[in-house]
């Protein structure tokens, strides 16, 4: 693998990938918190948890494998070149870690806190089937002649597919609730500079490297960075714009008001046939 040309380069290389790990990463307590608050789920779409769930368990084995396997390491210098950099950086595989452990709390909390009538829906099970089923016959295929770069970069293609897919249920939940209530709007946020981290970190390398094949080399993590960043937008402009969440004191104050209005009139009219008597 290549080495680095410029110090300040791999200086803001690292700081924009841990900068990216830490908003990532953080990002996944705001639903936590919330649910945990609420002790309910209603308003997180299961679809979207279950999906997540397996993307980052993919996201974890290809990250793993492309920064700790010398096997990976010499198939990805002969396909892409030997100058070229391991384009999966250190915090890219401790984000995965986190991503998986917090992606089991959020699934445990569906299990025990209030859900509603929500249940996960058919489609969603019809796909991790697909998936599961697509990636058991990749690895008998890749077992033989150990083309394991081959291997992990259709893992890398499945989690960017399910990135790409997961959050469709839950932008279309908040259009048909008409609300993004029981979504947290702070993970959305962090996941948005999140995103924007991680693409300038990219942009860097291929600063320093003078050529753009870590992208194509690793485009599954151009294209989760991307699919995020509008998504988060979609989920910004439901949150601030579409659908903003109420004013649960001033709804509160409005509807006393509406219930001591007929009293007052009742009292009013009362007076009235007192004088009148």
């Amino acid at each position: 693998m290549a080495s680095w040309h410029s110090v300040p380069i791999h200086l803001s290389y690292e700081i924009l990938g841990w900068f990216a790990f830490i908003t990532w990463s953080i990002s996944f307590y705001p639903q936590v918190i919330l649910n945990y608050q609420r002790k309910s789920v209603v308003g997180l779409n299961f679809d979207y948890a279950v999906l997540n769930m397996v993307k980052q368990i993919f996201y974890l084995v290809y990250n793993v494998s492309m920064f700790f396997s010398s096997s990976v390491h010499k198939q990805y210098a002969n396909k892409y070149g030997h100058k070229q950099m391991n384009p999966v950086a250190s915090n890219d595989v401790a984000f995965s870690s986190h991503a998986v452990l917090i992606s089991v709390v959020t699934l445990y909390q569906i299990a025990v806190y209030e859900r509603g009538n929500q249940k996960l829906s058919k489609v969603t099970a019809g796909v991790v089937l697909v998936v599961l089923l697509t990636a058991g016959v990749c690895v008998i295929i890749a077992l033989p002649h150990h083309h394991w770069l081959w291997l992990i970069s259709i893992f890398n293609g499945i989690q960017v597919g399910l990135t790409i897919i997961k959050y469709i249920p839950q932008a279309v939940m908040n259009f048909m609730r008409k609300s993004t209530d029981g979504w947290s709007i702070g993970l959305v946020l962090l996941d948005f500079f999140g995103g924007i981290a991680n693409y300038l970190q990219m942009i860097m390398q291929s600063i320093d490297q003078g050529s753009w094949k870590n992208i194509y080399g690793n485009i599954g993590k151009l294209l989760v960075a991307v699919v995020s960043i509008i998504f988060d937008i979609i989920f910004m402009c439901q949150h601030y714009c579409l659908y903003p969440p109420k004013d649960t004191k001033l709804d509160a104050a409005n509807n006393n008001c509406q219930r001591l209005l007929p009293m007052q009139f009742n009292l009013g009219k009362l007076q009235c046939l007192t004088t009148l008597s």
